[in-house]
């Protein structure tokens, strides 16, 4: 079945023309649904339907608050299989990727219900006699959330929990692949009592996402995307004044010495890089293998490469699904095309299987080996099934080169030398770091970002979000 998407505006369903369409990329000749290609003239009334409905939920008690986020919660988890089934529709994650970014997503909002019952402040002590001050954190206002597509009900819930449980009201910006996704998600919020206004959705072309980073009722933008967009969705916000939150992908590195526990550095390099798609932003595209190893590890990791099963993303047996459209699947294969004409040595996939070209856009895990670190393939953004490898002669050079480049999200070691470990956790320059674990795959109770081009402004998710969503005023009284 095709689904007609509307926009969400006041508490309310608003139709209109669906222009734009969303495919299956498991099977292209299957439109999920049709969706509006909003206006800015949407967008304002979604901003003033918002800024009308914030004082109202601001003023409301935390409890209010957190049992709306509780009761959307739990409605997620209890609807994983259908929503993570259209997930998986929608954007090619296998089902149990899909269930399993439900569940998250869901969990979420249930840890920031308890968040909405923690906020605080301090009682200080004046320098001056008789004078007592106190500090409390308050909401900010409108917040306009612009977010990707490979974590479809995921990162619109860890950008919207946070800004409901501490008083503020949103719209979202959900990307154009996956829209059916985000609109469940809406769904489901309106389901579990938010108030008209509160939390609002308009569908459409990045002229919906640019009206709103521009947008003078505006008082904050949370983006994740691309460095490119992401600049662009900073000058206008900052420009005004907004605050602004941005993640921007990553390069990220997985260091393997010769110490390692072999076994367990193999099956880390392939979940990180071929897990969902290698559509994540966490993903380890770039493996820096220490010499004494190289050889047996590169042909271990090629072998489970060539064994993982890609197919359709509702296939029980399939391991891997296919890329979310057809200009990534371009774009993955280009760098492999790039890579190679720069030395580097395919040992692995590189292409579409030939029994999937004419049903979706599909590609085979990818290894290329023995790439050198300036080549383009090791220093941008691929975001698909591809692992590049390059030989290290130590743990210097392997950090060295971890450090190089303008990204930093994620970097991870994998070693038995405790030494090592210790030493990488503290120098390595990103925001998060993974020893003997997959550079991808991240709690949701904890902080989310990186340093350089990766991210901008305050972290995302776990304790740090109240300081994004909230501004803290400082009172003095003197008795």
């Amino acid at each position: 079945m095709t689904e007609t998407l509307t926009h969400f505006i006041g508490g309310k369903q608003v139709a209109a023309p669906g222009a734009l369409e969303s495919i299956n990329p498991s099977n292209t000749k299957e439109v999920i649904a049709k969706f509006p290609d909003g206006s800015p003239e949407d967008v304002n009334k979604a901003v003033e339907a918002a800024r009308t409905a914030f004082p109202g939920w601001a003023a409301a008690t935390p409890e209010v608050r957190a049992d709306i986020l509780d009761k959307a919660g739990s409605l997620i988890i209890e609807r994983k299989e259908a929503i993570g089934k259209l997930l998986a529709r929608e954007e090619g994650k296998t089902l149990p990727e899909a269930i399993g970014e439900t569940v998250r997503a869901g969990r979420i909002f249930k840890y920031f219900a308890g968040e909405a019952l923690r906020r605080h402040g301090q009682n200080l002590e004046s320098v001056r006699p008789g004078v007592e001050i106190q500090t409390y954190r308050e909401a900010v206002g409108v917040y306009g959330m612009i977010t990707p597509w490979n974590f479809p009900i995921a990162i619109p819930a860890w950008k919207i929990a946070p800004a409901l449980a501490f008083g503020n009201t949103v719209v979202l910006k959900p990307a154009n692949p996956t829209p059916a996704t985000a609109h469940a998600l809406i769904s489901v919020l309106h389901e579990a009592g938010a108030p008209a206004g509160v939390v609002n959705m308009i569908l459409g072309r990045g002229i919906v996402g640019d009206a709103l980073s521009k947008h003078p009722d505006v008082n904050g933008i949370s983006f994740t995307g691309s460095q490119g967009v992401g600049s662009k969705v900073a000058l206008a916000a900052v420009s005004r004044q907004a605050r602004v939150q941005m993640e921007m992908g990553g390069k990220n590195p997985l260091v393997v010495l010769d110490d390692a526990e072999f076994d367990r550095a193999v099956q880390i390099a392939v979940d990180g890089g071929y897990f969902a798609t290698g559509q994540r932003c966490t993903a380890s595209s770039r493996v820096f293998v220490q010499a004494g190893i190289y050889d047996k590890f590169i042909a271990a990791v090629a072998e489970r490469a060539k064994a993982l099963k890609v197919g359709d993303a509702l296939d029980p047996t399939t391991q891997m699904g296919p890329a979310v459209t057809d200009v990534q699947l371009k774009g993955n294969l280009d760098y492999v095309d790039i890579a190679v004409k720069e030395g580097g040595r395919l040992l692995a996939g590189g292409s579409t299987p030939h029994a999937l070209a004419n049903l979706g856009h599909f590609m085979s895990p990818t290894l290329i080996v023995d790439t050198k670190p300036g080549d383009r393939i090791n220093n941008e953004e691929v975001f698909g099934p591809v692992i590049s490898v390059v030989k290290i002669k130590d743990y210097e050079e392997g950090l060295a080169l971890s450090n190089a480049g303008n990204f930093g999200l994620s970097a991870g070691i994998v070693t038995t030398s405790l030494k090592h470990a210790r030493h990488f956790q503290r120098n390595v320059k990103a925001g998060m770091v993974m020893i003997n674990l997959p550079t991808a795959g991240v709690d949701y109770h904890v902080p989310f970002g990186g340093s350089r081009g990766s991210s901008y402004g305050a972290r995302e998710q776990g304790f740090a979000a109240v300081d994004f969503f909230t501004q803290i005023k400082t009172a003095y009284s003197f008795s």
